[in-house]
């Protein structure tokens, strides 16, 4: 017999490193309320974005494809509308489809497939950010630097905390909304937070949380820069690590403000499930927890995102809904490009769901219920700024295989090598993995292909924004919400009195009380 649609809320913190979580291993960070979801929930181990950026590992989370596929190459990449996302196909299975928080869509589109949206983002949705490889890593569009690093610390308030306070509010207040709307649709609702995103500045109680003197260094000491890899090289010179110098005690103070921002995160998170289980929706809600991409936090002498390090493209990932989930641990490597067909499947829930055009994420409902998985592969892309030609990377087994155009490979065995200190590529013991992993790379990617499209894309889009520079009617295609008060609030002298409205309003619902008419 099918079963009653399941509510979905997907949760999304933005840079948040796997190494830094409690129930990951770490032994100081103070996340209690994700760390009683990993507890009830199905933990993936091994979970990597697509893209270790902002706006295009979101692109393909929500598209089920890789990047480079759909023409997302950078923060500035035009999301195109004719792309279905997750939003689109849960609609089309019946669901009502809300945005609360920061997606980080470029272009005029910017619902994709959501009903609504609750906030407007944090960031720009035009071609400012567009990269210019003709420049060298040294072109910096978003004007990122180490100076996030050298000024950490506590903060009374700041842009972010503006920012997440607000989708904390709209998310917590559109769950109560939906417990009192009739229960005639199921819904899917993304709260999507900034933190612990830089610049690393934590509210003083969550600084607190933490003494100077028990934060621990980054596993991997720095790195010589003759010694880096040519990408690694591209990025010490993108992140200004030529301009800046930066000391040990600043880079303990950024951990030390980085922790203070994931245990911040963690209780607004807390707060949006504490309303999912006080308004009774819990019992009906696949709760998806998972991060956009890592953050490097000082290993390796590096910091912020944009490479294939552990650190900077795991995510974690949690789905959970106790009542159809056992609480498990899964080893098995997974993508973000994985949740669009998981949702689609439980929300068609065994029944065919449409086929509209390409996914290259597969389901992951078989390992939530228990199943074994054949060794899986995982993608995951990069070429946006920092960087001066495209890269891809191959996770599969214990082995990961790192291709930037134009340069040496890369090829880590993370089960002897945990932290990526031994390149084996063109070693003659592994030349056979090394010949599989790359062939598999290269099968639906050619690199000087997509270098020639990447480049002319950037060309294209710097143009746009020059001329959009020079004109007093740019186009500014930043979310602008419209906030309807007609029907939450009393108004005018309708048929309903104030205290039926207000009665109305009540959670849970009470009948309401006649009047005796003997009296």
């Amino acid at each position: 017999m099918k079963t009653a649609q399941p509510n979905i809320l997907l949760v999304m913190a933005d840079q948040l490193a796997v190494p830094t979580l409690p129930f990951h291993g770490h032994p100081l960070v103070k996340t209690p309320h994700l760390s009683a979801l990993a507890q009830r929930g199905v933990v993936f181990d091994s979970a990597y974005c697509n893209f270790p950026i902002c706006a295009p590992s979101r692109v393909s989370m929500l598209s089920g494809r890789l990047p480079h596929s759909i023409g997302a190459y950078d923060n500035a990449s035009e999301f195109a509308s004719a792309t279905p996302t997750m939003a689109h196909y849960l609609r089309h299975a019946g669901y009502r489809t809300i945005l609360c928080g920061k997606m980080h869509f470029i272009g005029a589109d910017q619902l994709h497939g959501f009903d609504e949206r609750l906030t407007t983002d944090i960031y720009p949705a035009d071609f400012a950010w567009t990269p210019d490889w003709r420049k060298g890593p040294g072109f910096r569009p978003t004007g990122v630097s180490m100076r996030p690093v050298l000024e950490a610390g506590p903060c009374v308030r700041s842009m972010q905390i503006d920012y997440d306070d607000e989708v904390e509010y709209k998310g917590a207040q559109c769950l109560y909304d939906l417990a009192r709307a009739p229960r005639d649709q199921p819904f899917f609702l993304t709260v999507s937070y900034t933190h612990p995103h830089p610049p690393f500045v934590a509210p003083q109680r969550f600084w607190d949380l933490y003494r100077e003197d028990d934060i621990d260094a980054p596993r991997v000491p720095p790195i010589p820069y003759d010694e880096l890899d040519e990408h690694s090289q591209w990025l010490y010179v993108a992140h200004a690590q030529d301009l800046y110098s930066v000391s040990e005690a600043q880079v303990r103070r950024a951990r030390h403000a980085y922790y203070g921002m994931v245990s911040y995160v963690d209780e607004k998170i807390g707060r949006i499930l504490n309303v999912l289980e006080e308004t009774g929706l819990q019992d009906n809600t696949v709760v998806v927890f998972c991060g956009d991409h890592g953050e490097m936090l000082g290993e390796r002498g590096m910091w912020f995102k944009q490479c294939f390090f552990e650190s900077s493209v795991r995510v974690p990932l949690i789905v959970s809904m106790p009542k159809r989930f056992a609480p498990a641990r899964v080893a098995a490597h997974v993508s973000l490009v994985d949740l669009l067909p998981t949702l689609r499947d439980l929300a068609h829930d065994g029944q065919p769901p449409p086929a509209v055009g390409p996914l290259h994420g597969h389901s992951l409902l078989g390992l939530l219920q228990g199943e074994t998985a054949p060794e899986r592969c995982v993608v995951s892309e990069y070429s946006s700024e920092g960087v001066m030609a495209p890269s891809r990377m191959v996770r599969v087994g214990p082995w990961k295989y790192i291709l930037t155009h134009g340069l040496a490979p890369l090829l880590f065995n993370l089960e002897s090598d945990p932290d990526e200190l031994h390149n084996l590529a063109g070693h003659s013991a592994h030349a056979a993995t090394e010949q599989s992993l790359h062939a598999r790379l290269v099968q639906d990617w050619d690199p000087p292909t997509v270098h020639a499209q990447i480049l002319a894309s950037q060309q294209e889009r710097l143009f746009l924004a020059e001329v959009a520079s020079q004109s007093a009617t740019n186009p500014n295609w930043a979310y602008q919400p419209f906030v309807d008060e007609s029907q939450r609030f009393i108004r005018g002298s309708g048929a309903a009195g104030p205290t039926t409205v207000k009665a109305r309003a009540r959670y849970p619902f009470v009948e309401p009380v006649q009047p005796d008419l003997k009296k």
